[in-house]
C-alpha cells in the first residue's frame, strides 16, 4: 500500500488550493444575491458561470506555457495574484458586464492554481498522488465551508456579501507571507526533468500505480512482435504497441476522464450556483440562511475527502468513483424530495460526501494516463471544467425560469447517471489496451 508523506511542500499546496476553494464555494451563494441586486433573471445571472467557463478555457491555455517559462511553483503564485486582483474588482464593481468580466479573470488564474497544484502533487507523491490530491481538495472544501457561513452572516448583518468575499485577498496575503517566512518553495519542475538530458537508450513502458491496478501482476511476458490489430488499438489509445506513450498524444483513457470531469464539474457548479435558490423557494429559508446552508454541501465534501484520502490508498479509483456517484445520487434524492429545511440540509451533506471524490479521482486517473505529458494534460483538464461550467448552469437557469429551480434540478440525476456510464467506460479503457494485450503469456501463476 502506498504511503503518503506530508512535507512542507505538500502543506503549502494544500493551503494554495484552499485559497481557491474560499472563492469557488463562496461565490455560489453570491449569485442569487447578485441576481436580486442587478434585477436579472436566473438565466442571465447564470452567465456568471459562463464567465467562469471562459476563464477556465483561458487558464487552461495559460498554465502550460507559464509552467515552462516560470516553473510550476511560480506559476501557482501568479495564479493566486490574479485571483486576488479579480476579487478586488468583483468587490468594487456593480454592473452585470463588469461582474461577469471580474469572475472570468478570477477563473482564469484559479485554473492556473488548480492545474499547478494537481501537477505538483502528482509529481511529488507518485503512487500516493490520488490520496494527496484528495486531501488537497479536502483543504479546498474546508475553506469552502467558511466562505458561505461568513457570507450568510454578513448578509444577515446588513453588510452585504462584498466584505466577506474581499477577505480572499487577505487570506492569499497571509499564506504568501507564511511561505516566505518559513522558506517553503515548490519545485519548479518534475524530478524527472533533471534526468531528461541523458535519456535511457530504451524508454520504459508507460506505467503508473493507478494504471497498473488494471493490469495483471501475475503474468509473465514474452516480448513477441505485436500483431496489426494490437498496433491499431494501441494507436487509438495513444500508446505504441509495447505500451509506451506516443509523444504529443494523450491516450484514450485520458479523454474519457476529460469528459467525465466535464460532467462531474457540471454537477458541482449547478449545486454551487443554484442550491441556495432551491432552499429559498422550496425549503422556505431566508436569503442569508439559504446562503449559509450551502455550506452543508461543502461540509460533506470536506468529510468525504478526509476519509477519501485513506480510501484512495486502499481501493482502485474506478470502483471508488462509482461508489461516490451512488452516494451523490442518494443525497440528491433526499435533498430534492425533502419537505422541510433540516431534511434538505441533511441531503446536501450526503450529496457532498459523494461529490467529494469526483474530481480528485478523475484528475488523478487523467494525469496518470497522460504520463510525461502531465503539464499538457493539466491544461486540457481546465477546458473540461470550462465546458461543464459554461453550459450546465446556464441550461439549468433557463429551465428554472420556466418551471422553477426545484423542478429544474432534476437535470442533476441525468448528469450523475452519465458520469456513472463514463466511469464504467473509463475502467474498460484503463484495462485495454495495455502492454500485456498482445503478448503470449508463458505462465499465469507464480
Amino acid at each position: 500500500m502506498p504511503r503518503l508523506t506530508r512535507d512542507r511542500t505538500t502543506w503549502l499546496t494544500y493551503a494554495q488550493l484552499g485559497l481557491w476553494g474560499f472563492f469557488l464555494y463562496g461565490f455560489g451563494p453570491v449569485v442569487p444575491l447578485l441576481r436580486d441586486e442587478q434585477g436579472t433573471s436566473a438565466a442571465v445571472a447564470g452567465l456568471h458561470s459562463t464567465g467562469i467557463a471562459v476563464g477556465a478555457l483561458a487558464g487552461g491555455a495559460l498554465f502550460a506555457p507559464a509552467a515552462r517559462r516560470l516553473g510550476r511553483g511560480p506559476a501557482i503564485w501568479l495564479g493566486l495574484a490574479g485571483v486576488a486582483a479579480g476579487v478586488i474588482a468583483l468587490s468594487l464593481l456593480h454592473p452585470l458586464p463588469a461582474t461577469i468580466a471580474a469572475v472570468a479573470v478570477i477563473a482564469t488564474f484559479g485554473m492556473v492554481v488548480i492545474s499547478g497544484v494537481s501537477v505538483v502533487l502528482t509529481a511529488h507523491h507518485g503512487p500516493a498522488a490520488p490520496a494527496a490530491l484528495t486531501e488537497a481538495n479536502a483543504a479546498c472544501a474546508g475553506m469552502g465551508i467558511l466562505a458561505p457561513l461568513v457570507i450568510g452572516a454578513t448578509v444577515d448583518a446588513g453588510l452585504g456579501w462584498r466584505p466577506a468575499m474581499a477577505a480572499e485577498v487577505g487570506l492569499i496575503t497571509l499564506v504568501a507571507l507564511a511561505a516566505v517566512t518559513l522558506r517553503v518553495r515548490i519545485p519548479k519542475a518534475a524530478p524527472a526533468v533533471a534526468a531528461a538530458a541523458d535519456p535511457p537508450t530504451s524508454p520504459p513502458p508507460a506505467s503508473s500505480p493507478i494504471l497498473d491496478t488494471y493490469r495483471s501482476p501475475r503474468t509473465e511476458i514474452v516480448q513477441d512482435p505485436p500483431r496489426p490489430a494490437a498496433m491499431e488499438a494501441a494507436a487509438r489509445a495513444g500508446v505504441d504497441p509495447v505500451g509506451r506513450a506516443v509523444p504529443g498524444r494523450l491516450p484514450r483513457a485520458y479523454w474519457i476522464a476529460w469528459v467525465l470531469m466535464s460532467v462531474t464539474g457540471s454537477i458541482e457548479v449547478c449545486l454551487s450556483l443554484w442550491t441556495a435558490d432551491v432552499l429559498r423557494t422550496h425549503a422556505g429559508l431566508t436569503a442569508g440562511g439559504a446562503s449559509a446552508a450551502v455550506a452543508a454541501i461543502v461540509c460533506g465534501m470536506f468529510a468525504g475527502r478526509l476519509a477519501g484520502g485513506r480510501l484512495a490508498l486502499r481501493w482502485p479509483p474506478v470502483p471508488l468513483l462509482l461508489a461516490a456517484l451512488t452516494v451523490s445520487l442518494t443525497g440528491f434524492a433526499l435533498f430534492w424530495s425533502a419537505p422541510v429545511d433540516w431534511l434538505a440540509v441533511t441531503g446536501l451533506v450526503v450529496l457532498g460526501l459523494g461529490n467529494a471524490l469526483h474530481y480528485p479521482l478523475a484528475i488523478s486517473i487523467a494525469l496518470a494516463a497522460a504520463g510525461p505529458a502531465a503539464d499538457k494534460a493539466a491544461g486540457w483538464a481546465s477546458y473540461s471544467m470550462g465546458v461543464g461550467f459554461g453550459i450546465a448552469p446556464v441550461a439549468l437557469g433557463w429551465v428554472a425560469d420556466g418551471v422553477g429551480p426545484h423542478l429544474a434540478f432534476l437535470l442533476l440525476p441525468g448528469f450523475i447517471a452519465a458520469a456513472m456510464l463514463l466511469t464504467v467506460r473509463l475502467g474498460r479503457a484503463l484495462r485495454l489496451p495495455s502492454p500485456t494485450d498482445d503478448r503470449t503469456p508463458v505462465s499465469a501463476a507464480a
